[in-house]
C-alpha cells in the first residue's frame, strides 16, 4: 500500500513540476477516487465513468476552473495536496531521477515541451 501512496504523491509532484517549468502548458494531477475496477474492487462506490470525468472535463472544458495549471483535482474541485508535492526541491529531484533512469532530459524551462 505504501508503494501505491508514494507513486500517487510522485505523480502529483511531477504534474506540479511540469506546470512550474512550462507555464504555457496546462498540467494538473487528478485523484479519481475509489473506483470499481479490478484494483478498486466491486465494493467501490465510484464507477469507471466517475473516475474519468474530471480528466475529460480538464481536457475539453472551456470552464475557467478547468483552465488552471499546477493543481490537484478531485471530482472537478481543487484539493489541497501534500506539502511534499508542492516542494520544488522534491519536484526537481524527481525530474533528475526520471531523467537518469530514462535517459531522456526534459526541455529547458524556456522551451515548450512537445506534448
Amino acid at each position: 500500500m505504501q508503494a501505491y501512496c508514494d507513486s500517487k504523491l510522485l505523480d502529483i509532484a511531477l504534474a506540479f513540476a511540469v506546470a512550474r517549468h512550462w507555464p504555457d502548458v496546462l498540467a494538473n494531477a487528478v485523484a479519481p477516487g475509489w473506483i470499481a475496477t479490478k484494483m478498486g474492487g466491486s465494493g467501490a462506490p465510484g464507477t469507471l465513468a466517475d473516475g474519468v470525468d474530471t480528466q475529460r472535463w480538464l481536457m475539453t472544458s472551456d470552464d475557467p476552473a478547468a483552465q488552471q495549471s499546477g493543481r490537484l483535482f478531485y471530482q472537478r474541485q481543487i484539493e489541497e495536496p501534500s506539502p511534499l508535492a508542492t516542494d520544488t526541491g522534491v519536484q526537481d529531484k524527481l525530474i533528475t531521477v526520471c531523467e537518469r533512469i530514462s535517459g531522456v532530459s526534459l526541455p529547458a524551462d524556456e522551451e515548450t515541451p512537445g506534448i
